[in-house]
């Protein structure tokens, strides 16, 4: 079985403290490929060092919306700049996060929006971070995404309802350990809809263990398989026709190799 884990965050904390350990506990658990995430300047630049260390991690850089508030023009053109690597693979995460406000929310939108058009014009995948701001996301999307070819939403936890409007307009739907949880059942709702070939899974860790690892407090790319293995159950598959449908789908989003 092989997994990839299509949002992490493994320059954060104790991750990066420990992150051989990590990778080896990841590739134990059929987890062997990665795309670590940037969000903001010094994590872009962290997430290629990474790149260069594993064979089979990639990188997303952006800036993420609690930080647009300190998106400096320069900070957009260094994305442009770092883009030009071969293991760069999307952009973001980028989009609106109306549930802590950390930055002024028409600067989140316009970020958002300049995250888009350097998509557009590199040619790569988005990744959507959208909380408590769904009709807003979906907005600017429509009004500055026109040339962007591929959207994943990440991290998952709308309902049925978002998620059929998602699929609608072409994008993809990413599902963390979110979906295990006994409170989530929205969330399992929204998943039973989303075919494999527009399904895609991550940790979006070090936060959110699944269950039934919730309590161990530092997510991480291993605690994947139990994400899998809950969803193929949900999905009536056996996991490792679901982990290898996933896994394609995941590749082609990304353009990553075979």
């Amino acid at each position: 079985m092989q997994l990839i884990d299509t949002h992490c965050h493994l320059t954060f904390g104790q991750l990066a403290d420990d992150v051989d350990q990590v990778i080896a506990r990841s590739i134990t658990a059929g987890v062997n490929s990665w795309i670590t995430v940037g969000t903001d300047p010094d994590q872009n630049q962290k997430a290629i060092a990474l790149t260069k260390k594993f064979d089979n991690m990639y990188a997303a850089i952006g800036i993420h919306p609690h930080d647009a508030k300190d998106a400096t023009d320069q900070a957009i053109r260094q994305l442009n700049a770092l883009a030009q690597n071969k293991k760069i693979v999307a952009i973001g995460e980028t989009g609106l996060d109306f549930h802590y406000d950390h930055s002024p929310r028409d600067q989140q939108a316009d970020v958002f929006a300049k995250h888009l058009q350097l998509a557009g014009e590199l040619d790569l995948p988005v990744i959507i971070h959208s909380r408590e701001a769904f009709d807003e996301t979906m907005n600017i999307l429509k009004r500055h995404g026109i040339g962007v070819n591929k959207v994943v939403f990440h991290c998952f936890s709308g309902s049925p309802e978002q998620a059929k409007i998602v699929l609608d307009n072409g994008h993809y739907i990413s599902f963390t350990g979110v979906v295990t949880f006994r409170n989530a059942e929205r969330t399992r709702q929204a998943a039973a809809l989303v075919p494999l070939e527009r399904l895609m899974l991550e940790t979006d860790c070090p936060y959110m263990s699944p269950e039934p690892m919730r309590k161990q407090r530092i997510n991480e790319p291993a605690l994947m398989f139990h994400t899998a293995k809950f969803l193929a159950e949900l999905k009536a598959m056996q996991l490792p026709d679901f982990a290898a449908a996933v896994t394609a789908t995941s590749k082609s989003f990304f353009n990553l190799p075979d």
